[in-house]
């Protein structure tokens, strides 16, 4: 059994109203990829943004009252700060220099996974609108232009609480379970599994962050080729929200 990742080069520079779905074809075509069914398309939050138009331009926001406080606490800038909490439902916790936030979607996320990086100064890029949406309109696109059956993963980088670093994790899906339930199977040893379930999309969307980078790589597309269980997980509706806890759930915010 193997998975290969397969990143997709010189992918041109995103802008506001740029088929995605268009480009992609045309760079792997020029990349002499020839497309297979099951083959899972990981494609980085910002130029899903970009593609959509989806700025925060920084220089003309007017921050309040609330923002400035939270700036000369955390030592962002009250501009930042301000476009944050306009992306926010909740802030979770605030520290000297951190602010983690609950997002408008639900995501749990430092910044409210508003970027900085890769767009140009004094600009930044917020998380898709409905990153869902946006991960199923450009699996049918791309589905109809090379006729396989594909799934779509819209990832982002993010920390974990208890430990270091940051991984990719999926905010948008389409065409695959985001979630496997295990439960009732049996494991290597006769037991039945009582509540195991893989996070499948943040598996895979973890795995393409390995070549896509977080610099200036310049590869924020990376198709997954040969996940041995795409078929029996395949599925037009499951999305991202699914792998969202619901906070009565949430034992840390009780």
């Amino acid at each position: 059994m193997k998975i290969e990742l397969i990143g997709l080069e010189n992918l041109p520079l995103v802008k506001k109203d740029d088929d995605l779905s268009s480009l992609i074809v045309d760079v792997a075509f020029n990349q002499g990829l020839k497309w297979k069914d099951g083959d899972i398309i990981v494609i980085a939050e910002t130029i899903i943004s970009k593609a959509e138009g989806n700025y925060i331009n920084l220089d003309s926001i007017k921050p309040g009252k609330k923002a400035n406080h939270l700036a000369q606490k955390t030592g962002k800038s009250p501009e930042l700060m301000e476009a944050i909490l306009n992306h926010s439902r909740e802030i979770v916790k605030v520290g000297n220099d951190f602010i983690v936030t609950e997002t408008n979607h639900g995501f749990i996320c430092a910044n409210a996974g508003i970027d900085e990086s890769n767009v140009e100064k004094g600009w930044a890029t917020p998380l898709p609108l409905h990153p869902d949406k946006s991960a199923k309109n450009l699996r049918k696109n791309i589905e109809l232009k090379i006729g396989k059956q594909l799934a779509v993963i819209i990832s982002d980088t993010q920390g974990r609480p208890f430990r270091e670093g940051a991984v990719g994790v999926a905010i948008g899906s389409s065409g695959i379970k985001t979630i496997w339930n295990r439960k009732g199977e049996i494991d290597l040893y006769g037991r039945k599994l009582e509540t195991t379930q893989i996070a499948v999309a943040d598996e895979l969307a973890a795995s393409a962050s390995l070549i896509m980078g977080q610099a200036d790589e310049g590869m924020p597309v990376v198709v997954v080729r040969g996940y041995s269980s795409f078929e029996i997980l395949k599925d037009p509706e499951s999305g991202a929200q699914d792998l969202i806890r619901p906070k009565k759930y949430d034992a840390f915010r009780q």
